[in-house]
This record gives structure tokens, C-alpha cells and sequence, in this order.
């Protein structure tokens, strides 16, 4: 299952929806993405169908189509809801962060808890660890180029309030640093516990951190 949406502009949307709070109020919507959610969740997203997800909701199949026109459209909601609760915590976690060296910490630790921690994400890694790392290397690098685009707007904000050196390649570093998180994510790991999150911002502290003084 591929969408056909940017997903630059999918991470766009939920970082402005999670700082403006933006807020869906349509009440039949949000059942319907519960619904997907839980379906997604319980026997994954290739082998469920509109109408697994019409009849979770409790809906007809008709009411799903008019939400959602096709199976991708849905999918793609899903998705961008979870990014939008993904960076609900990540502005949480680094609200009072102190140096932009915290704010990396933070953010590092708290991709890793959110995205292993999710029941759809999570269960996927679980179950299809080589599924999720095609899904983010089969589509030339754009899910994983969006993602570096984000960190490098936050390194780039870094610049603008002078916690970090104007002469940093936010574009490179930014790319690193997911990079690092992304084979995390993909590869199991028999060094670094991912469980742990001590150990996890100091593996922060003394390999992403350095990567914010150029040279």
C-alpha cells in the first residue's frame, strides 16, 4: 500500500496542526480513523479492507467513502494522525529543555519511545522489521528525506536563536541524526538497549551531540 501524499507535507501538516492544537471536531471522522486505527492495528494495514473498518465503526461502507474516497486516502489520515501525536510529545518533551544538546537528546529519545511505543508502528517492527525498513527505502529515500527536512528546520530554528553555529550544514546534520534514529528503528540492535532510555541519551550525548559543532 502506497499513498500518493508528499510526505513532506504530511509531516508539515501535523507539526503545524500540533502547534497551532488544531482540532477535528467532526465526530463521524474521528470514529472512522479510531476504527482504521484499531483495525490497522489488530491485523495490519495490507490485509484489511474499507469494509473491516466500516464494520469495527460500526458504520456503513457507504458513510466510509464519503469520508474517505479510496483505502490510500484513509491510510494517509491514520498516518498523519500519528504524526500529529508524535509531535505533541516532542514539543512536550523539549519545551523546557535548557541548550539546544538537551533538545537533541530529547528529541532522539523521544522518537525512538514514540514510534516503538506505538501500537501500529510498534507491532509492524515486531512482526515485519524488514517490511518497515523497505517501506522506509523502497520510495527513493522521501519518507526518510521528509523526516531530515523537519530536523533540519528545528537545527535551522537553533541557528536563528544562536544556540547553535550559523556555519552548521543543518541539511547534513539533520540527515546523520535520522539516519542514526532510523537504524534504530529498523535493525535490532545487540549493543545499545532500546528499552533503556538512559542509555539511550547517552548514546545521544556523546555521538549526535558533537555532530552540532561544525568541524
Amino acid at each position: 500500500m502506497k499513498s500518493e501524499a508528499d510526505p513532506q507535507s504530511l509531516l508539515e501538516r501535523a507539526f503545524t496542526d500540533a502547534v497551532e492544537r488544531a482540532d477535528d471536531n467532526d465526530q463521524t471522522r474521528i470514529r472512522l480513523l479510531d476504527a482504521a486505527y484499531e483495525q490497522f492495528c489488530r491485523m495490519g494495514i495490507q490485509r484489511s479492507s474499507m469494509e473491516d473498518v466500516a464494520k469495527r465503526a460500526g458504520m456503513s461502507r457507504i458513510t466510509v467513502y464519503r469520508r474517505f474516497a479510496t483505502k490510500d486516502a484513509l491510510v494517509e489520515q491514520v498516518i498523519l494522525r500519528e504524526f500529529r501525536r508524535y509531535f505533541d510529545r516532542f514539543l512536550a518533551d523539549i519545551r523546557d529543555a535548557q541548550s539546544a544538546a538537551d533538545r537533541v537528546v530529547l528529541g532522539f529519545v523521544s522518537s525512538l519511545r514514540a514510534f516503538r511505543g506505538n501500537p501500529l508502528i510498534g507491532g509492524l517492527m515486531n512482526a515485519e522489521p524488514t517490511l518497515l525498513a523497505g517501506s522506509m527505502i523502497g520510495d527513493d529515500g522521501r519518507m526518510l528525506g521528509a523526516v531530515s527536512q523537519f530536523v533540519a528546520g528545528q537545527l535551522r530554528r537553533e541557528q536563528q536563536a544562536g544556540t547553535v553555529a550559523t556555519t552548521l550544514d543543518t541539511d547534513l546534520v539533520a540527515e546523520m541524526m535520522v539516519r542514526v534514529a532510523a537504524s534504530f528503528l529498523t535493525i535490532p540492535s545487540r549493543v545499545v538497549d532500546l528499552d533503556d532510555e538512559s542509555e539511550l541519551e547517552s548514546v545521544a550525548r556523546q555521538f549526535l551531540v558533537p555532530m552540532l559543532t561544525p568541524g
